[in-house]
């Protein structure tokens, strides 16, 4: 009994590090891809026509969408952190930095805490 608990935390501890890996990777590139838009037309001076570069950030795929949804679900205990912060980039690095530790390591101490026991 003990030992599927364990491999359940594991598990667990995986597939959530993983979930918020992804959408911080998923965030990344966006903004670097918007990043990367917007300098661009600024360069060639046609930063005013079509918007900007906002139809590429205003489209979300539905596993970018369902990445956002769950790890904004894991993280929300964490969002009073850096609540004052300005910065997206700053906000999302410290959240998914604080996931890592409590999900990874707190899960994967528990899982061989209880092992250990058995």
């Amino acid at each position: 009994m003990t030992s599927s608990i364990v491999r359940l935390l594991r598990l667990a501890a995986f597939v959530i590090c993983l979930i918020v890996i992804a959408s911080f990777v998923t965030f990344a590139v966006q903004q670097t891809k918007t990043a990367s838009g917007h300098q661009q037309e600024q360069v060639v001076g046609s930063a005013s026509t079509q918007g900007g570069s906002q139809g590429s950030t205003g489209h979300k795929g539905a596993v970018h969408k369902a990445l956002d949804e769950a790890s904004g679900q894991l993280t929300s205990p964490f969002a009073g952190v850096m609540s004052g912060s300005s910065s997206e980039w700053a906000t999302r690095i410290v959240e998914l930095l604080l996931a890592l530790v409590v999900y990874g390591f707190g899960l994967g101490y528990i899982a061989r805490a209880l092992r250990v026991r058995v």
